[in-house]
């Protein structure tokens, strides 16, 4: 075995393991539920790796313990003896506690198992654990069972769907903190009343001043501008105002201006409002801390922006994470545009996902790698502001180019055609020295060409190597 590993992996399998992955994936796009998404996963599982059963563990809000909230194929109850694992206790507590994924293919003979007879009895011979980390801390544990063995580079597999399944569920448990805390906030003023009644509930004993005529916002911003309040409620905040100003489009701009006695750190005020710098951006909405002319004293300006509907122009957007849909859809939202329900070629796709791009006429990509499809016709990313995104389908529309030109530049990754040929047989499954006489050339030949993709790729391994250009595009 070489020292990446790879020698014995078949790369054919792989790039088949990974597209297997990326559908499960993209079937939980768009989706905020956690339960929902736990079980949408362990079903893809069961059915696309042939596991005998897969669960999934998310962590308590004490963070004492795990709670089951998804299990399929041969058990799909979540209640019983393992509904609840405390942290630390049983193979699945210990792996939420370590953040060490675990892989094993014999089962019965593992002395943490509790009923060996019932692996015998049922022939289950592998089980693999995979932690759910999100910025160092653990959200959960991903669990596996099959009766067949299982390869350890299934853990690189795992860890290919757990860093994406992470990210869908961190932003849905996200999601429901945040209604919990907006529910929570507002509880003494009717869900119904103005948004200032909202804000100066949250925020007494803080005066709030009220500048312009009040008209309903998109929920969106209203999530927004309350969650900062929030935060303002935490903090010396001495006084606020919230205006509104309506636009000849008749677009409303909004502002939300707090001042704080700094008698904090500065970095304490910034790190209080790090969280929702990306929300506010996504939405189109900018968040500043000023200095304030009295030194002694900070701004917190929070600026959004509602766009008056122009017109009931639909678009379709398909993102490959559920992050990056739900971003999307709220710039579209801001836009006055509206997304389609089902894929409609005569209107302009919004996507980041290389498979639908082959075949849209009207193509905006969202620049989530290094290299752009020849059928893009604007490059857009989340720095894009509504009115951006609203010029963009326009032109796109019209048969024109927004944001590159109408040659795409050349991939920024330039793999020579040796290259190319060798990263084609690793996906065939072939060893180094089977690629060396294939190719005619040294083994240490092909070791330095597979060192050079490394380089170009920025990847530590032959696995991740290969994982990329999958990815990108650049092999099939």
């Amino acid at each position: 075995m070489s020292e990446s590993g790879f020698d014995t992996i078949d790369g054919a399998k792989l790039l088949v393991d990974l597209q297997q992955v990326k559908a499960i994936v993209n079937s939980c796009s768009g989706c905020l539920e956690p339960a929902e998404i736990a079980h949408t996963v362990t079903v893809g599982l069961v059915e696309r790796f042939g596991c005998v059963f897969a669960r999934i563990w998310l962590m308590e809000p004490d963070r004492t313990a795990l709670k089951l909230v998804a299990s399929s194929g041969l058990y799909d109850r979540i209640d019983g003896f393992f509904a609840r694992v405390p942290v630390g206790a049983f193979k699945v507590g210990k792996i939420a506690q370590n953040q060490i994924p675990f892989l094993s293919n014999q089962l019965a003979a593992e002395t943490w198992v509790l009923d060996r007879e019932w692996a015998i009895s049922h022939g289950i011979r592998g089980f693999a654990g995979y932690p759910l980390i999100v910025n160092g801390d653990s959200i959960g544990v991903l669990a596996v069972f099959s009766q067949a063995e299982m390869l350890p580079e299934f853990l690189e597999i795992l860890q290919s769907l757990c860093t994406a399944t992470t990210i869908g569920l961190a932003a849905a448990l996200r999601h429901q903190q945040e209604k919990l805390t907006w529910r929570s906030a507002t509880a003494p003023a009717p869900a119904h009343s103005p948004l200032s009644e909202q804000i100066a509930t949250i925020l007494k004993p803080t005066q709030l001043a009220l500048v312009g005529t009040e008209r309903s916002l998109p929920l969106p911003l209203q999530h927004l501008m309350l969650t900062v309040t929030e935060v303002l409620s935490q903090l010396p905040c001495t006084h606020a105002r919230l205006t509104y100003l309506h636009t000849e489009d008749r677009s409303q701009r909004l502002t939300l201006a707090a001042t704080i006695a700094s008698n904090l750190a500065d970095s304490t005020i910034s790190t209080a409002f790090d969280s929702i710098q990306s929300a506010a951006i996504s939405v189109g909405s900018s968040l500043e801390i000023q200095p304030h002319t009295n030194s002694n004293l900070l701004r917190v300006l929070l600026t959004v922006v509602a766009a008056h509907r122009h017109s009931e122009l639909r678009v379709n957007l398909r993102c490959r994470s559920s992050v990056l849909q739900i971003a999307f859809a709220q710039i579209l939202e801001l836009a006055g545009l509206s997304i389609a329900t089902v894929i409609d070629r005569d209107l302009a796709l919004i996507t980041d996902d290389r498979s639908l791009a082959e075949t849209a006429p009207y193509l905006l990509w969202i620049a989530t790698d290094l290299q752009i499809p020849q059928q893009a016709r604007a490059k857009i990313d989340l720095a894009i502001t509504p009115s951006q995104l609203q010029s963009a389908v326009a032109t796109v529309l019209r048969g024109e180019y927004w944001g590159i030109s109408a040659t795409p530049a050349p991939t920024a990754i330039q793999l020579s055609a040796r290259e190319r040929e060798i990263l084609n047989l690793l996906t065939k499954g072939f060893r180094d020295r089977d690629i060396a006489t294939q190719l005619i050339v040294s083994e240490s030949t092909i070791k330095f060409h597979i060192n050079n993709i490394l380089t170009k790729l920025q990847a530590k391994t032959r696995l991740q190597a290969l994982y990329q250009v999958m990815l990108k595009g650049l092999i099939y």
